[in-house]
């Protein structure tokens, strides 16, 4: 029997924040969704690519110790409740975490992380070197990572990979190596019966417009690489690969989500 994917999305971290945060030169503000993709496949099971924001982070007193005094605000997370948080999206979902059997992340950055613990019996597949970052990132970069996601998960079943894999071997789930903004970063590649090939590419952008005019991010760990992956981006819409990003405002709104489904 050939596998078959559904797909819903849901939003687990709003933020409100300068455009010049997401896009060097950007001015004004903009409220962004965090994608966190849920991925059904007959075979292999319940796949997640990200897990969003931690819900400690939803406390405001709580997150002065999580995230460090004041990051809450300026990253713009106050509108983040508690019901944002992975956990509770997968119940109103009608799943379980313990349903979960691949966590995918895009990179380990504190908006695509922050659920790691909550699913210990998971397999959680990052780039090898994304791993290495996180736990020692470069001084100009760290404010990207909260040590408490992933402080107590080292004994967690990690699936490290080295460049592009297909997942499962079937053609369904492919991950795509796309440096720039991490040193480890990836995207998601899925083949959905109906609905053809989809590429879900996290923080490989911020926003189409940086793509469309070439434009990094100020805190891009390395942007000749974040470069080199825009156009990456553009060579998959060449092939035919619809290419959403995490916080693109537009792509979230034409991804189903919240229990509507592509499959």
């Amino acid at each position: 029997m050939t596998p078959r994917l559904r797909l819903t999305t849901v939003d687990a971290g709003p933020f409100t924040m300068s455009r010049g945060d997401l896009m060097h030169g950007a001015t004004g503000t903009v409220t962004v969704p965090s994608t966190v993709a849920v991925v059904e496949h007959t075979t292999h099971g319940l796949i997640l690519f990200d897990t969003g924001i931690n819900h400690r982070v939803a406390d405001p007193e709580a997150a002065e110790d999580y995230w460090g005094p004041g990051l809450r605000e300026k990253y713009g997370a106050a509108g983040f409740t508690r019901e944002h948080a992975i956990d509770r999206q997968l119940e109103r979902l009608g799943h379980r975490t313990a349903d979960v059997k691949y966590v995918v992340y895009s990179h380990l950055h504190l908006d695509h992380a922050g659920g790691m613990s909550y699913f210990p019996d998971a397999i959680h597949v990052a780039q090898h070197d994304e791993l290495r970052h996180a736990w020692w990132p470069d001084r100009w970069t760290a404010r990207g990572y909260a040590f408490r996601d992933y402080r107590d998960c080292r004994d967690f079943d990690f699936l490290e990979l080295s460049g592009d894999t297909d997942l499962f071997h079937d053609g369904t789930v492919r991950l795509l190596r796309t440096g720039g903004h991490t040193p480890g970063h990836q995207g998601m590649i899925l083949d959905l019966p109906q609905h053809g090939r989809i590429g879900l590419m996290g923080d490989a952008a911020h926003l189409k417009e940086s793509v469309d005019r070439d434009i990094p991010m100020v805190s891009d760990w390395n942007v000749q690489e974040k470069l080199l992956t825009f156009g990456t981006l553009r060579a998959l819409d060449r092939a035919g690969v619809r290419v959403f990003l995490s916080h693109d405002p537009g792509h979230f709104a034409a991804l189903p989500h919240d229990g509507e489904f592509w499959d």
